[in-house]
Order: C-alpha cells, then structure tokens, then sequence
C-alpha cells in the first residue's frame, strides 16, 4: 500500500462536517475536548473529512492510507513550520519550526548527538540515578499524585541527560518552574493566537527570556573553564551550520528547550499510564514483573544491554502508546494543492493527522478499546503498519526523542517493579485522561499507594534459569546444511524514516555507519547468512524502522 500525494486537482473538496457557526466554526466543541471532536469527526465523516476553526479550513486525515499522506509528502507540499507558529515564542525566533527548511534540518541533526545509541549506553546509570533518588524517602508504604510525581521525575531525568548538571544540581527548582510555564503555552488558542495577552501566554513569555539569561550565563562561565563538561550543552555551544556560523545564545536556549520538549513533555503522562494501566490489568503487571525478576533479580544492573531484553515491559509501553499517545493532533499546512483518491486539498489549508483516532480502528487493531500488550508480540506485530502505529508521528518529521522516551520509561520502571507493589486508591474507571490540554496526561487527582516489596520473593541474581531471558522477536538463524545454496539476502534503508540514531552501528558496525552530519552509510548491502543475527537485531532494535531484511531468490 502506498499513497502518493499528487499536485493535479480536479478532485471533490473533502465532505464537510455538520454544524459549527460562521466564520467560528466549531471551536467551541474543539476547546472543550479537542480529542472527543476530533473523534465524532472522523467517525462521522470517515478517513477524509474538513471542518473550520475560527475561518480556518482543517483537513483531518486517519487511517493508515491518509495518514501516509500526511507522513509521506514532502515539505514543499506540507509545510510543517507553518503549522507550528504556537512553538515560536517557546522555541525562539529563527529556531526550528520558524526557521527555513534547510535551517531547520540543520538544527534538528544538532540534537541527534545526545539522542544516539551511544549516548543512552551513558544515559542508564543516571536515569537510575534519579529514580532511586526520588524514592529514597518514601519509606515502607505511602501515597503519591502519580502524575506530579512522573512530571518531576521525567524532567529530572531528561535535564540530568540532555541538558547537563547546571541544570539538574544547580538551577534544578528553577528550571523545573521555567519549563512547567513554557509546557504552558502550548494551548489550544496558540494555534491561531499565539500572542494573545492572556496569563498563562505572559508567564511562558518571562519564562523563555530568563531562560535565555540563564543559558547566556552559563556560556560565559564555560568558556572560562579549562576542562569543559560532556553534554548536549557543550555540544551545542561547539557545534557550527554547515556556513561555519556559531550558535548564538538564543539558538542555544532554543534548541535545549527543543531537546527537553523532545524527552520529557510526552513521557510524563506515558510514564503516569504505564504504571495505572497494569494496575487495572494485574494478570498483565505480573508478567511483565516476572520479566524483571527473571531478568535483573534484586540485584541485576540496570543497563542500556539489559533493558533491551525486556520485550514484555516494552510491548506494555507501546500498547500505552497506542491507547494514551501524548499528541492529539499533528498538523501541516497545504503549500500546493494535493490530490488524495478522489478529493483536493486545496493550498492555504491545514492538515491534521489524529493519533489517537486511527490507533482506535478495528480494521488496523484488533479490539482496539482493549489493553493488549500482546498485539506487538512477534507472532502479531500489529506496529508493523507504521501508517497505523503513530504515537511518536511518522515519515522523516517522526519525533527525534522516541528512542530516548522508551529507554527511559522501561529504566524507571525497570527499578520501581522491583523495589514496590503499587494500588489504585481510587475506583480503576476514573483513571482517565484529560483531553482540556494539547499534551495528554491523566486527569487529576490521579492517586496511588505504595508498599515496599518483601525481597524474599525475588530472585537473587537471575531466578532459576541462572541466566537473563532472551530478547523475542529476532530469533537466531537455523543453520543450513553447507550444501546447500541459500538465496541471497539484502539490507536497505528508508531514508524517509531514518534520523541517525544509530542503534543500527551498534549491532553491525560492518553494514552500518553513523557520520558526524547525522546521516546513515549503508557500507554493504549485502547480508551473509553469518551476518544474519546482527543485521536482524539492528532492524529490530532500529527506534524510526527504516531497515529492512529482504530475501532474493525461492
């Protein structure tokens, strides 16, 4: 399957929905519940249908084939900055989505760094780090605001890794308090009135500019120190455009507040329903409890290798991810018009794809209301559509921070399971999300008790077995008989899809390599039937999965 978008018009405009008020539209219903009108939308008017928000034509795009549309068209045809004006005074002017294409292409490479492979494999111990440290005072049993909880801890452990120790150590309750009222003004009206003098637009206003002072202050302490720190901080403070210009402190403060947006603003709400999900399903929070035990004992490392093989806690976070994705909408505007089956979108308009819709279509998910972490075992894989399976977006705009993200929710919990039972304070059916904000996160008070485990009931080192369970999905090549001639098998590269995590290099250095400027070399396409495993598992393991294994031959 796959849906290109063309530029010939003469198609139908798309239906339109019912209701809404001149010129208005139906803001109304989208501001009390943009996910709940997004949803009769679509369900009223199918997989291509428009509305009008305050004299705003928008195209709502789900399902797997208009989504790839979406996903999928250039950004000539969809202008992604154009639909993201409400970043601009968060991010800073000139800074990624209010800058150039080109420029802004050159910006996002500039995160990749500290978003690599090679950066997590550092990441774990603090991460850890930081778990145990806000849970060292809880004591034998208690209760928690889940979600305060999973916010501080979330940016603790995205600042700790992405932003360096001035913030963490130094600017911590600050900062925290910075970015809570920049995470602020991503509010429905800043879609079309980012600027409005409104409170909570003049609080994220104060707070991008002291973060700039503050960001500009620890340049110049920097620069006066002999040893420098290893961190995205200094990376972006060395790095240079493509022209050989220097960032300047604007460009910094953007692109670090870009970093943490990308790390944390989506992981606090999916950290918050992971653990709320398997309490309203123990027969599920027991196995994937019996996975860490298995795995890590009570004394097993918290590793960037260990958390790999935890396929029964991932599935959980991805099944998490289908249900409660942290964007509502995504959107583009039209820059020329685009023919999709029998209508044309017109250029000037809006396009949004809708995560949380098409994760609810029974064609593309069995039983889609139910929590199933087992759809993404091997034997299923119901992600393989990445069309369909778009919590994190997708195409080449797919967001940056998604390896990172599940590295740390299965590290946070990869300790919290094994140090503590946890139950529901309230009735399981009002855990439920709050839709009033663009950035979903379960809606307050989102109460849970605590109980430390008793140790006993955990295995020393790695349970019965003597050893950690194998990683599922990838498993090892059967063995041919040498006479036998296999047919030959190739690996390729979506570079649509690919970001230059470099997960791939890891696996087999000798068909993949990561360049300084961010971009994959495929150094041979061809894959032995020795090489097989290696190849399988960066596939596997790929956050974005641009590659693919491809038999030739019967």
């Amino acid at each position: 399957m796959s849906i290109q978008a063309s530029v010939q018009g003469g198609g139908a405009a798309p239906p339109a929905a019912k209701g809404g008020f001149p010129w208005f539209g139906h803001m109304l219903s989208f501001a009390s519940n943009p996910f709940k009108f997004v949803e009769k939308v679509a369900r009223q008017g199918g997989e291509i249908t428009s509305f009008k928000l305050l004299g705003q034509r928008i195209v709502l795009l789900t399902g797997d084939e208009a989504s790839e549309l979406f996903y999928r068209s250039s950004d000539e045809q969809l202008d992604q900055s154009a639909a993201y004006k409400l970043m601009t005074p968060i991010f800073g002017q000139g800074l990624v989505f209010d800058a150039p294409i080109a420029r802004k292409n050159e910006q996002l490479r500039m995160l990749m760094p500290s978003l690599r492979v090679e950066a997590m494999r550092d990441h774990s111990h603090k991460i850890v780090g930081e778990v145990e440290h806000i849970i060292a005072d809880w004591g034998d049993s208690g209760e928690i605001g889940l979600v305060a909880f999973m916010k501080q801890l979330t940016i603790n452990t995205a600042s700790h890794c992405l932003l360096g120790r001035e913030f963490r150590y130094e600017l911590s309750e600050e900062f925290a308090s910075i970015y809570h009222d920049l995470e602020q003004g991503v509010h429905p009206l800043a879609y079309h009135f980012p600027h409005l003098p409104i409170p909570k637009f003049r609080k994220r206003d104060r707070a991008r500019k002291r973060l700039q002072e503050l960001v500009g202050a620890i340049v110049r302490k920097r620069a006066n120190q002999a040893e420098k720190p290893s961190d995205m901080f200094q990376t972006l403070i060395d790095m240079r455009y493509d022209d050989g210009t220097k960032l300047d402190e604007n460009e910094i403060t953007g692109l670090l507040v870009g970093a943490i947006f990308a790390g944390h603003h989506t992981s606090s709400g999916t950290a918050a329903w992971v653990l709320l999900e398997l309490l309203k399903h123990p027969h599920i929070l027991k196995r994937t409890r019996d996975e860490l035990d298995g795995l890590l004992g009570r004394k097993g490392e918290v590793s960037f290798h260990s958390m790999r093989d935890m396929p029964m806690l991932e599935n959980v976070v991805k099944e998490v991810l289908r249900l409660h994705p942290p964007l509502i909408i995504l959107m583009r505007k039209v820059a020329e018009d685009l023919r999709f089956k029998n209508y044309t979108i017109k250029a000037g308009e809006m396009v949004w794809a809708c995560p949380p819709v098409t994760h609810r279509l029974s064609h593309l998910f069995s039983n889609p209301y139910a929590f199933d972490p087992d759809r993404f075992a091997p034997e299923r894989r119901e992600d393989k559509n990445l069309m369909a399976y778009q919590p994190f977006g997708g195409g080449k705009h797919k967001c940056s921070g998604n390896a990172f993200a599940l590295f740390q929710i299965k590290a946070i919990f990869a300790v919290l399971l094994r140090r503590y039972e946890f139950e529901l304070v309230d009735a399981p059916e009002t855990y439920v999300d709050n839709y009033a904000d663009m950035i979903v996160q379960p809606k307050e008070p989102c109460r849970v008790r605590y109980r430390r485990r008793d140790p006993a009931g955990i295995a020393s080192d790695y349970g019965a077995s003597g050893a950690p369970a194998k990683a599922s999905g990838c498993p090892a090549p059967a063995h041919q008989p040498a006479a036998v001639q296999m047919p030959a098998i190739t690996v390729m590269v979506d570079r649509q899809l690919c970001q230059g995590h470099a997960v791939c290099t890891g696996e087999s250095p000798a068909h993949f390599q990561v360049g300084d400027d961010g971009i994959l070399k495929l150094l041979k396409e061809e894959v032995s039937e020795a090489e097989l495993e290696k190849v399988q598992l960066a596939a596997l393991h790929c956050p974005n999965a641009a590659l693919r294994i491809v038999r030739h031959g019967p």
